[in-house]
């Protein structure tokens, strides 16, 4: 018997996505992502500086910091404060190495966008919702930029291309795409997959949890989630033009 969806979802689709921009006043980028009931805020800061190995080159940085925070999920979770668990700082780490394929660090300039992920709610699918809705809030940073003066638009903007982030899966034996919480928990194949809009592929993570999976589950899972970014791409460009 094939898996059925809790929500009633067809193998290849979506769970309602929206963005809703300038969630925060003082972020230069903010938006709360939902990806059904996961949702994550995700904010876009500005500092003047760079880490001391980019000292003097003229080259900017990217970094991210993500966190669940304590009733994200039914049980309280601790607030990670003095150490970070490997988890998070994997999943911050991925968001990190993500939006920088968006962006021409060199002509960024000399300055440092930070990331931060919260997650307000969780239910499967948080970190590939925090770079997604964290490619908005990059938009949105940049844009901030060239209204201070800060970037020169002669010199090209350093966004160079959209970023997006799926999560898929295989399930009692069924591709599926956009695991929630109850899937991912019970999946014998758990992948995730960054990729631009032209398709290019900036990192795969995929895990056998349960059971090995052969080339050809590689390949479908790749094209399946390949099919739902392009979706979210467009999502992402109807929310940065309205």
């Amino acid at each position: 018997m094939s898996w059925q969806r809790p929500d009633g979802r067809t193998a290849a689709q979506l769970r309602p996505i929206s963005f809703q921009r300038h969630f925060t006043r003082y972020a230069p980028g903010s938006v709360l992502v939902k990806f059904g009931d996961t949702h994550v805020l995700c904010t876009a800061t500005v500092a003047e500086e760079v880490p001391p190995f980019l000292q003097n080159t003229g080259q900017g940085w990217l970094t991210a910091e993500y966190r669940l925070l304590p009733t994200a999920t039914q049980q309280r979770q601790p607030r990670e404060v003095l150490k970070l668990s490997g988890r998070t700082a994997e999943i911050q780490r991925l968001i990190g190495r993500s939006l920088r394929a968006a962006l021409d660090l060199q002509k960024l300039g000399s300055r440092t966008i930070t990331i931060d992920a919260d997650v307000l709610q969780a239910d499967g699918s948080t970190r590939t919702a925090a770079i997604t809705g964290g490619y908005v809030a990059l938009h949105d940073a940049i844009t901030w930029l060239y209204k201070q003066g800060l970037l020169d638009p002669a010199q090209g903007s350093p966004l160079r291309q959209q970023v997006a982030a799926l999560s898929v899966g295989i399930v009692q034996g069924e591709v599926l795409l956009d695991l929630c919480y109850e899937e991912d928990s019970q999946a014998e194949v758990d992948m995730n997959v960054v990729m631009n809009e032209q398709g290019a592929l900036i990192e795969i993570q995929g895990t056998a949890e349960a059971s090995c999976f052969d080339r050809s589950q590689l390949l479908q899972m790749l094209d399946l989630a390949q099919a739902g970014i392009q979706k979210l791409l467009q999502a992402q460009r109807e929310a940065l033009n309205s």
